[in-house]
């Protein structure tokens, strides 16, 4: 089954229509909120929006594409053929949907507007970033970093966008800056839990005397998989088999009841993981 799953989500038209939904997503909230209150989005299309709030000459989504060229030379060479030429579908859908529909959500509050246009492109950015192509702009530079050197993506972007809101207090109304920046915070953490959705995963270590009953219990009962970590006690001096799991949330609240039922003075410690990788887990992603 976790075969058949990895290999749908590396078919061609599965990933066009994440990046087509995403990159409509991105459009939609750009022209339908971001430019009605001027923001500043951060990335690129930032980059490209500040320039035409300057220079009203050419529209903000050729500039992205003409700003984007340099940075696809970067994919070309440092990631794969496959990452450019579904980042570069990205990017024409984006440039052309932004240029055709004339939308306006009508949020007239600078603050709802700065939420909800955060939330909004936060989540399409997400939807594309599933997929093995990018936005296209600065996703480019970001999963490139977060391939190397395991940078989060939404880190990368709030680090430029920082930058790029600091320089902005020379020409911008700080009004504009602040709601522009609480923008780009939404959007850096909708999109790191767009990129978690159904990958989160819970680490969880039991430590019991009665750790062979419960792990056998796991596997009969909660069908789980489970592994013995050698401890020994600082204060005890007593050598002890600690469980670790692996799981989600659905099954969490099952295996909490199940190792208190057997030993209730055992140990029960839960920590938060935003990937597992191998194994019955989810493989690897290769652009």
């Amino acid at each position: 089954m976790t075969k058949r799953v990895e290999s749908f989500t590396y078919t061609i038209w599965w990933n066009l229509l994440l990046i087509t939904a995403g990159s409509v997503i991105i459009s939609a909230a750009m022209k339908g909120i971001v430019v009605h209150h001027a923001f500043v989005p951060g990335g690129v299309f930032g980059v490209g929006l500040l320039i035409f709030y300057a220079f009203p000459v050419v529209s903000a989504g050729i500039l992205y594409f003409l700003l984007n060229i340099p940075l696809f030379v970067v994919g070309w060479v440092n990631v794969s053929r496959r990452f450019f030429f579904y980042s570069l579908y990205a990017m024409v859908v984006a440039t052309l949907t932004y240029e055709l529909i004339d939308l306006d959500f009508g949020i007239q509050e600078q603050l709802y507007a700065a939420i909800a246009a955060g939330g909004i492109i936060g989540f399409g950015a997400g939807i594309v970033l599933r997929s093995l192509g990018s936005n296209g702009g600065l996703d480019v530079v970001a999963v490139l970093l977060n391939q190397k050197y395991n940078i989060g993506i939404g880190k990368t972007y709030f680090i430029f966008n920082f930058a790029l809101f600091s320089v902005s207090l020379l020409v911008l109304d700080i009004d504009l800056i602040i709601a522009s920046l609480i923008l780009v915070f939404i959007t850096s953490v909708v999109l790191e839990s767009t990129l978690g959705l159904f990958n989160q995963r819970k680490l969880v270590l039991i430590i019991s005397d009665r750790s062979q009953e419960i792990a056998d219990e796991m596997i009969n009962h909660l069908k789980m998989g489970a592994t013995f970590i050698r401890g020994h006690g600082a204060y005890s001096r007593k050598d002890k088999d600690i469980i670790m799991a692996i799981t989600n949330n659905i099954v969490l609240k099952r295996l909490e009841e199940l190792v208190f039922s057997k030993d209730e003075h055992a140990i029960f410690v839960v920590e938060n993981t935003f990937n597992v990788l191998g194994s019955s887990f989810a493989k690897r992603k290769i652009y």
